[in-house]
């Protein structure tokens, strides 16, 4: 009696299928539930095959610090531009490092999608620096700077809702060659120590060196004022390039109808705290609020009480974002805590602007180096060639199973049905939990891991057939047959998982798609085994189809080549003996 309940309880509860049948169906339902209540029906497809924008963003050198292209800085400016471009509504973006100094940007075709390039490699430098003096954008005539008016219908900002938008930049009735003197003056003024002190938020060490007297620095950055043109695009992009923020400048307004004679920097980017696009309901306008952080706070305090005193333009604070001056308002007392940059701002340039500045400044310097548009028309392509070859390849497969295998192949197509609904909807499901993207790498892996899943039903159905051509019947095969295959499948499916886990470790961007799916299928594929193909083989078993061995089942001991069952000849052996020993 003994004996039967252990030969039961060996095969390790495989006398009871329908449990683990039970569980691998309970799974497939309760993902397929879960991903048509979470209305993501298929999976998120990748800018190769949906369409979109894949941006590289190649590190510049910074003047004097070609150490600050490493691996921290890559990494929190992935994380910034990441904040940006998700902050502008632009969903599913992926950002990326992509050696020591490349970042990848993939955009998915969308609405926002032309506003995210325009600031994904904004390096967002802002500073606010004390105006010198003003003239409009076009190049001065040697010897005469005339002043222009700046304010009118530009940006500006009212700190604490109390400073006023500027009038006038300088007197209109000036001459000539009372700008030129005015220029003269504010450049000198703004080399003297005395005059212009260190700000704060720049680091001693940063401090230059007096390489030049004031009179050549003063010429140098006179001539450099008046001949600059701001209404040439390429020469306002480059007028502040390279320049630190402890010495003064010359900027362009953001329009290029004007441009700024600026003192050195006394408050930066970093000490903004927070800011938000607004809708003053009173005024009819958009806006942006900025609030400080406390050491900005006093930053910006001192700044105020110095310009307070002064005459108009050196009375105007400008606001430089990446050398370009978005406003210059006026300051008539000393504000701290908070300030309101208004203008001529549309909703979306308000927002634009907000984004940036709440997410603070990049520690590096980008420009693009390649810029590579996908049209969703060429991803349909690519798609669907993509499934044109997986389904050849499973076309094959199936004919190769039904040829070789004959009735095991339907054992072999439930599970692959089985596996095909179980990758499926865990795709769709890590798009919005993870942000995983089906590209077209990731397509191949797939295709890749049906040749994986076939090859485990394989291994399983000739260790089954190598019992019966040992003179086993089909029932006790099965289980036998269980041990030695499934130490197999699992050392094939470890080291298929082990280089898939590398490949996505050392490898950037598509290439970590194709890893990924290689990957997860690997791991489904011992589910699938283990909790369908096994449970179901076990009921086939018990068939008269399979179990009485048909032709056309694959199994035929006859087609096989099997021996006589070794009982049995041992028996008729010690039979035939017998007599002649008596």
């Amino acid at each position: 009696m003994a004996a039967p309940k252990k030969g039961r309880g060996s095969s390790g509860g495989q006398g009871r299928p329908g449990r683990a049948l039970a569980l691998i169906l309970i799974a497939m339902v309760a993902l397929t539930g879960g991903m048509f209540l979470s209305g993501h029906t298929t999976p998120r497809l990748g800018i190769d095959l949906a369409g979109g924008t894949s941006i590289t963003l190649k590190a510049k050198s910074q003047p004097g610090k070609p150490e600050a292209i490493n691996e921290t800085n890559m990494n929190t400016a992935v994380s910034i531009i990441e904040r940006r471009v998700n902050g502008l509504g632009v969903s599913e973006a992926e950002v990326q490092t992509q050696g020591a100094s490349n970042i990848i940007v993939n955009i998915p075709k969308g609405t926002n999608s032309a506003q995210a390039r325009e600031q994904v490699g904004t390096t967002a430098q802002l500073y606010f620096r004390p105006v010198l003096t003003v003239a409009g954008g076009a190049p001065t005539p040697e010897g005469s700077a005339s002043p222009s008016a700046t304010g009118s219908g530009k940006p500006s900002a009212t700190p604490s809702a109390k400073a006023s938008d500027p009038e006038t930049a300088s007197d209109p009735k000036a001459t000539p060659s009372d700008g030129a003197t005015t220029q003269g003056r504010a450049v000198t003024g703004a080399l003297k120590k005395d005059a212009t002190p260190t700000p704060s938020g720049a680091a001693e060490s940063d401090a230059p060196a007096a390489t030049e007297t004031p009179d050549a620095a003063t010429a140098a950055l006179q001539k450099k004022f008046t001949e600059l043109d701001c209404t040439d695009k390429a020469a306002r992009a480059a007028a502040g390039d390279g320049v630190k923020p402890q010495d003064p400048t010359v900027a362009c307004s953001s329009e290029g109808d004007a441009k700024y004679l600026l003192g050195p920097a006394e408050v930066s980017g970093t000490d903004v705290d927070d800011a938000k696009a607004q809708f003053d309901q009173q005024r009819g306008i958009w806006l942006v609020s900025m609030e400080f952080t406390d050491k900005g706070s006093k930053k910006f305090q001192t700044i105020t009480k110095k310009l307070s005193t002064q005459q108009s333009p050196a009375n105007q604070f400008a606001i430089s974002l990446d050398g370009e001056v978005v406003s210059a308002p006026q300051v008539n007392e000393t504000l701290s805590g908070s300030a309101e940059i208004s203008g001529s701002f549309t909703q979306q340039s308000a927002e634009d602007l907000a984004n940036v500045l709440s997410y603070g400044a990049l520690p590096l310097s980008f420009s693009e180096d390649t810029v590579t548009t996908v049209t969703a028309a060429l991803g349909g392509e690519q798609l669907e060639a993509g499934l044109i070859a997986g389904a050849i390849g499973l076309a094959l497969v199936v004919i190769y199973l039904v040829a070789y295998y004959r009735g095991l192949a339907l054992i072999a197509l439930l599970s692959l049905v089985a596996s095909g609904i179980l990758t499926y909807t865990i795709m769709a499901l890590l798009g919005p939990a993870i942000g995983f993207a089906l590209n077209l790498p990731a397509v191949c892996g797939a295709i890749v891991a049906i040749g994986i899943t076939a090859d485990s039903f394989i291994v399983y159905f000739e260790r089954i057939r190598d019992e019966i051509r040992e003179g086993r019947t089909l029932r006790p095969a099965v289980e036998r047959a269980w041990p030695r295959a499934r130490r197999t499948i699992l050392v094939s499916d470890f080291v298929s998982f082990l280089a898939a886990a590398v490949l996505f470790l050392v490898t950037v961007g598509k290439v970590q798609g194709f890893a990924f799916t290689l990957g997860l299928t690997t791991l489904l594929d011992v589910v699938v085994v283990f909790l369908f193909t096994k449970p179901v083989m076990t009921l086939m078993a018990r068939t008269k189809f399979f179990g009485s061995g048909h032709p056309w089942s694959g199994l035929d001991p006859k087609r096989l080549g099997a021996k006589p069952p070794l009982r049995r000849s041992r028996r008729v052996n010690a039979r035939t003996d017998h007599p002649k020993e008596a």
